[in-house]
């Protein structure tokens, strides 16, 4: 049997678990931030360097689907280590220097970086009030652009002062801190283990088979592919988009981008505030459906023309939406999945990956082909509507 929790609000657990995503974000983020200098080091094509993200998320589609049970035999606080101990296997892997390692720390990360969205709700979910769960859940997603922040801030100077590897080998320090303060909880937090649960069975796949239970959970798994894989079409294509076809230069095109980030930090907990407090979380994702949608078809409409203020404020919208939807959706996958919402995050956490990989490669072919971001926001914003509408319909008829 499964034993009951206290829940209050859970300080430390959300403390930890923010961390360990943070950290694991910023590693990965790692690469794009200083790519020139690692492409000019390692003699490939800068752009190439963009497919390591793409790597640790690919991979990290399979171990959202089959982290579950591992949570579920060894706890949440194991596997949020055996995610830390992943990061520092990419950080010492890539700090090698050579293709070979980096397309091995790639995937070493991605073995476990899917784990970190189960294994937070599978944590925190039984320690936390119904009343505050939608803002936990969405402070602990800050994490993702908190990360990518974090990158920023340091590998930029380290990398300019040290190098590239070296620079990754300091991040090494506060992962190795994180993983022993863990273990400190880990007893106390891994309360709830069940050493019975066989790993390695038929029942691997079972958050797969979670989509058949009712049209709400297919309607959500669409919208969660869809809204994710636009939320990285934005932050792959807005600075080349404005600095292309809008004469931004690239420090304005990079101040765009700051404020759609920006947006999505401080957005993400007033979301889960208002699903707390006034409206449901999934009345709040059919709104945000339809709100990215309208800011993606301004988006593809930036030009010349347009003042610089009004594109900030565009890209704010962007911001706030779809890249501020995630812990709304991550807490309504553990609303539906009931019993089985470690599974149920798991799937959830897989098909954002999968929107992540496959909607920017789209959204890229669409441009080159027709040499129109109108054309390419237009159908993305167009998927985001129907994912919102999506979720209305199955709303009313659940």
């Amino acid at each position: 049997m499964r034993t009951e929790l206290p829940a209050r609000f859970p300080t430390w657990p959300l403390a930890a678990t923010l961390t360990t995503q943070s950290l694991a974000t910023m590693a990965a983020y790692s690469f794009p931030v200083v790519a020139p200098v690692i492409a000019k080091d390692l003699q490939v094509p800068g752009t190439l360097v963009g497919f390591f993200i793409s790597t640790v998320y690919g991979v990290g589609i399979i171990s959202s689907l089959l982290s579950p049970r591992f949570i579920r035999r060894y706890g949440a606080v194991r596997v949020s280590q055996l995610v830390l101990i992943a990061t520092l296997a990419m950080l010492l892997a890539c700090s090698l220097g050579s293709v070979l390692s980096v397309v091995l720390g790639a995937a070493l990360l991605g073995l476990a970086y899917g784990a970190t969205a189960p294994s937070s709700t599978h944590l925190l979910v039984p320690r936390t009030p119904s009343g505050v769960i939608n803002l936990v859940l969405s402070i602990r997603q800050i994490g993702v652009p908190l990360g990518g922040v974090l990158a920023g801030l340091v590998m930029v100077p380290l990398t300019l002062h040290l190098g590239w590897r070296v620079a990754l080998l300091c991040q090494t320090v506060p992962v190795l801190l994180a993983l022993t303060m863990l273990q400190l909880a880990r007893e106390r937090w891994d309360i709830d283990r069940e050493p019975a649960t066989k790993v390695f069975s038929k029942g691997m796949l079972s958050p797969i088979k979670i989509l058949r239970d009712s049209s709400a959970i297919r309607s959500l798994a669409f919208a969660s592919f869809v809204y994710s894989g636009l939320q990285l079409c934005f932050i792959s294509f807005l600075t080349v988009h404005l600095t292309s076809k809008a004469s931004f230069d690239l420090v304005q095109a990079g101040r765009a981008l700051a404020v759609y980030q920006i947006s999505a930090v401080i957005s993400r907990p007033i979301w889960g505030w208002l699903a707390d407090q006034y409206v449901t979380a999934r009345q709040l994702l059919i709104l945000q459906g339809l709100i990215m949608c309208i800011a993606s078809v301004l988006a593809g409409q930036f030009a010349e023309s347009w003042s610089p203020n009004l594109v900030l404020i565009v890209c704010a919208v962007a911001g706030a939406t779809a890249s501020g939807f995630t812990g709304l959706a991550y807490a309504e996958w553990a609303r539906l999945g009931g019993a089985q919402r470690t599974e149920a995050t798991g799937l959830g956490s897989g098909l954002m990956f999968t929107g992540v990989m496959l909607m920017p490669s789209i959204f890229s072919v669409t441009v080159t082909f027709f040499d129109d971001y109108g054309l390419a926001y237009g159908c993305a914003g167009g998927l985001a509507a129907l994912s919102g509408l999506l979720l209305l319909v199955s709303k009313r008829s659940s």
